[in-house]
């Protein structure tokens, strides 16, 4: 029994990670094409004119294809971690909006 409850959580967690190179894959993506700058001077102007936020939610965008590939495919553990990571992601942009 213990074994099930340590591969559920193992599930959980890589689609958390999944989750978080998704949203970091996909303000990468959204940065290469649509902004004149490199990421770390395109990074830094986000955080002085405060759109980080921004910036991290339309990176979250390549969550939803992730997530509902994972569901697809009916790994419901994976897509629960791709979930958390981007009700994460949401927490970051509501404490950088304050």
């Amino acid at each position: 029994m213990g074994t099930v409850k340590q591969n559920i959580k193992k599930e959980i967690f890589s689609g958390f990670l999944i989750g978080i190179f998704a949203n970091l894959a996909g303000m990468y993506l959204y940065i290469y094409f649509f902004l004149d700058y490199d990421f770390e001077t395109s990074i830094q102007l986000a955080k002085e004119n405060d759109s980080i936020g921004n910036l991290i939610a339309l990176g979250a965008i390549l969550n939803l294809i992730v997530f509902f590939l994972f569901i697809k495919k009916r790994q419901l553990y994976r897509a629960r971690g791709v979930l958390l990571a981007t009700i994460l992601a949401a927490l970051v942009i509501l404490f950088t909006k304050f």
